[in-house]
């Protein structure tokens, strides 16, 4: 199965290494010339992923065109830009591996609702859990849920990207393993600004249970099943999101929690926090479906400006309730 990969940032890269390993070659699409220009050249990605050396069989192009003939492409464009790139492709019913986080700004589409609309002749897989690039890249051990609801393909993505050490979980709950995705970045900002505003460990641990209460009410009621909220993508993701400065999300939120405004903070990153663009959207979303989500409700409160103090007096003066 020839793969093609779209979006040349840190995991698209790290995806192409786990696509190459095999011997096979892939094809690497990025906006970036440096990007597609490292990588033919030095088999390096010296703009996103600079420390670990590319396999020989990954090619780069900067013309979507190129990607014509790939049997399978992984789309790791940021979430919101993922129906541009999508239309952009050459016609074609190649599947589509979603690679993505997050929920369509104004639509309030999940991206595999996205591809849907833009390439409905396309089966859609959804790739996702808790993966930080530079380890997918340089083989350090690594679990995702692959989920499609094709069996057939799903089998066929899966024998396809497999290796000593990664390792993809099956599941046909693709509502599920994006929403995990998507709801995890908003989280790991409030667990950033609990450690930025030094608010301590048991604060964190109490924003992971209760985020991962709020994710799986808003899962649920998007159709997603409570087993893959509990899974690869959705808890396992949340609990490394939550945790490292790795993750963009939680170093954004660690900004915020020192004080620092949320414009100034994304406007230094070359990188994307997809979490500042899902939260506003999914506070939307879940209005809509008539779940109650406080922490999201909060990260977009500290997002537009408001004091970590107020923000954290409000949550704690919540009305006591049970926990479930």
């Amino acid at each position: 199965m020839r793969i093609g990969v779209i979006g040349g940032g840190a995991w698209g890269t790290a995806l192409a290494q786990v696509a190459a390993r095999g011997g096979e070659r892939v094809l690497l699409w990025a906006r970036e010339a440096e990007v597609v220009e490292g990588i033919n050249r030095d088999h390096r990605n010296h703009l996103f992923l600079r420390d670990v050396p590319l396999a020989d069989t990954i090619d780069a192009t900067g013309d979507l065109a190129d990607l014509a003939e790939a049997e399978a492409l992984l789309v790791v464009a940021p979430a919101q830009h993922v129906r541009a790139v999508l239309s952009a492709l050459p016609p074609g019913d190649a599947p589509l591996v979603l690679c993505a986080k997050g929920i369509e700004t104004g639509t309030r589409m999940l991206v595999g609702e996205v591809a849907r609309a833009v390439l409905p002749a396309a089966p859609v897989a959804v790739l996702s859990g808790p993966t930080f690039a530079h380890e997918v890249a340089a083989g350090k051990p690594t679990a995702v849920t692959l989920a499609c609801e094709d069996a057939a393909l799903r089998d066929a993505l899966a024998a396809r990207l497999a290796g000593p050490a990664f390792r993809p979980y099956a599941s046909d709950d693709v509502v599920g393993a994006e929403i995990g995705g998507a709801v995890k970045n908003v989280l790991a900002i409030a667990c950033g600004v609990a450690e930025g505003a030094g608010l301590g460990l048991n604060a964190r641990a109490a924003l992971i249970a209760r985020g991962f209460a709020e994710m799986t009410r808003f899962g649920l009621a998007r159709g997603g099943r409570r087993e893959t909220l509990a899974g690869l993508s959705g808890l396992g993701d949340l609990v490394l999101t939550c945790s490292s400065t790795n993750s963009r999300n939680f170093s954004l939120g660690v900004g915020l929690g020192q004080g620092r405004v949320a414009a100034d903070l994304l406007a230094d990153r070359r990188t994307v926090a997809e979490g500042a663009h899902t939260a506003p959207v999914l506070r939307e979303a879940a209005a809509e479906a008539g779940v109650d989500m406080p922490v999201v409700d909060a990260v977009c409160e500290l997002l537009a400006g408001a004091g970590v103090g107020p923000v954290v007096d409000r949550l704690l003066a919540r009305p006591l309730t049970a926990e479930y």
